[in-house]
């Protein structure tokens, strides 16, 4: 069986025998011994068997124009975003790229949103943040892929929409479009887990067809990296105090004026100036929190970072954190984007910090 005609039902990657540095890379004598045309790539296999995150090569460029192939053909496209980090997985330019093409706006991981936010306030909350960035979709959907929660209204929303086109899922990496696809076989077939998953960017290399029924196939496609991302400056050992797997439990912290939370080495807050007040700490359930007075802070970071304060685990090559001015006027999150929020009262004065290239924003509280 030629190597050129077969790729990695796990990742999409072209599968090949020359460099097991590169993506795709299955032995030899496995292609010329095996008649089957579901194969997995090394890679693959060791992610879904050994939770290994081999790294290889991504290039972005060559995602972006996978995506702007959308835009010269008539499909739906599925826009997946992540509700936990909804501002680290807006596409910039996504009209651009797929041109003329209905978009239907799902938001993923509500599993992780405490169970006593409304879901319907989640819903409103979705639609008020699609509008404020431009888009204006044909349907926005909640779902959690990783519980199967809202799987059928979606599928029944894409079946309504999609007239018998192909159907293109696209988002950042990281919001889950691959454990979404996973869902929605597992929920009409006996595919479980087809598609290759883990919370490192990049495990999608290539678009992957799954025919649907009545014509026309459903598309995974590689994530566009998100150059504001935290997870890109974190290995996959450190990726798990970072990436959320269960339900938030607020964590809340009485805090006056002079005081400083750490999250973990990857971000702080200071607060500088205001009345005394909780700061609710949105973040994973397992992210160690430190506070500390506002007059120490410098030093106590100086003194434990990548020791008490980790992740990161190492100094070398992580960014310097960069110290943003923030004044609120009502009960606000401090998002540091990938990592979580931190909802603070009103009129209080506050300085953030996050590692230098990565976004931070201010947005009124997502929970009250």
């Amino acid at each position: 069986m030629s190597e050129n005609e077969l790729f990695c039902v796990g990742c999409g990657a072209q599968l090949q025998s020359q460099d097991s540095k590169l993506a795709g890379f299955v032995p030899a004598s496995r292609l010329q011994q095996t008649q089957e045309t579901d194969l997995y790539c090394q890679r693959c296999f060791r992610l879904r068997h050994y939770n290994e995150v081999a790294e290889v090569p991504l290039d972005n460029a060559a995602f972006q124009d996978l995506l702007t192939s959308i835009g010269h053909q008539d499909a739906l496209v599925v826009y997946v975003m992540d509700i936990f980090n909804f501002s680290g997985s807006v596409i910039a330019n996504l009209r651009k790229f797929i041109q003329h093409n209905p978009v239907l706006v799902v938001g993923n991981k509500i599993d992780l949103i405490p169970s006593s936010y409304h879901v319907n306030k989640l819903q409103n909350w979705l639609q008020n943040q699609v509008k404020q960035i431009g888009l204006k979709p044909v349907a926005t959907q909640l779902v959690s892929a990783k519980k199967l929660a809202g799987i059928d209204e979606l599928m029944t929303k894409i079946e309504n929409l999609r007239h018998g086109l192909d159907v293109y899922v696209v988002g950042s990496t990281n919001v889950g479009k691959s454990t979404l696809i996973n869902a929605i076989l597992q929920a009409n077939s006996d595919l479980k887990d087809l598609i290759t998953t883990s919370n490192y960017p990049g495990t999608t290399l290539n678009e992957i067809r799954i025919p649907l029924a009545g014509g026309g196939d459903l598309v995974d496609t590689p994530g566009i990296i998100h150059a504001g991302q935290i997870a890109n400056l974190l290995t996959p050992q450190e990726l798990k105090y970072v990436a959320p797997q269960t339900q938030l439990h607020p964590r809340i912290f009485q805090l006056n004026a002079q005081q400083t939370l750490f999250l973990a080495g990857l971000g702080r807050l200071d607060f500088v100036e205001g009345e005394a007040g909780s700061f609710v700490a949105y973040v994973d359930n397992h992210l160690y929190i430190h506070r500390t007075k506002l007059s120490n802070a410098d030093q106590f970071y100086a003194a434990h970072r990548s020791d008490l304060l980790t992740p990161p685990q190492k100094q070398t090559d992580f960014p310097d954190l960069v110290a943003h001015d923030i004044t609120t006027t009502v009960k606000s999150d401090i998002v540091f984007s990938g990592l979580g929020w931190v909802t603070v009262p009103k009129q209080v004065r506050l300085k953030a910090y996050l590692p230098a290239g990565i976004k931070l924003d201010v947005r009124p509280a997502l929970i009250n």
